[in-house]
């Protein structure tokens, strides 16, 4: 996995305008562009505006979002998106089996998950 560091490509996730609000958190997903999918399967970007709370409470917030993220994929994936995490006043609040349903269920909605496939009995 890997991270969103400049402030364009958080933009242009922003701009495909594909995103989820839930309760804990709000996940903006885009596809990566093809110049930069060759190297890395999914880039996650986390954000926390100072609505939120001082520098303290952002980060735990943006802790708690990496942490719910990394189990939240580790379970479906989502090859070949750039997805942003953006905290909210309940990600601190939310139980966290919540806030990686809310997560799940998020990337799931922007199509961003893949199915984990299933065998059937024959």
């Amino acid at each position: 996995m890997g991270r969103l560091r400049k402030r364009a490509d958080f933009l242009r996730v922003a701009a495909s305008g594909r995103k989820w609000a839930a309760p804990g958190v709000i996940v903006q997903a885009d596809r990566i562009p093809p110049e930069d999918a060759l190297a890395i399967d999914v880039r996650v970007g986390f954000t926390v505006t100072r609505k939120v709370g001082g520098s303290v409470i952002r980060n735990r917030a943006r802790r708690r979002l990496r942490a719910a993220a990394t189990a939240a994929m580790a379970a479906g994936g989502c090859a070949g998106f750039d997805v942003v995490l953006i905290g909210r006043a309940a990600t601190l609040t939310r139980p966290f089996p919540a806030l990686v349903g809310d997560v799940a269920a998020a990337l799931r909605k922007l199509g961003a998950a893949q199915r984990v496939s299933q065998k059937q009995d024959p």
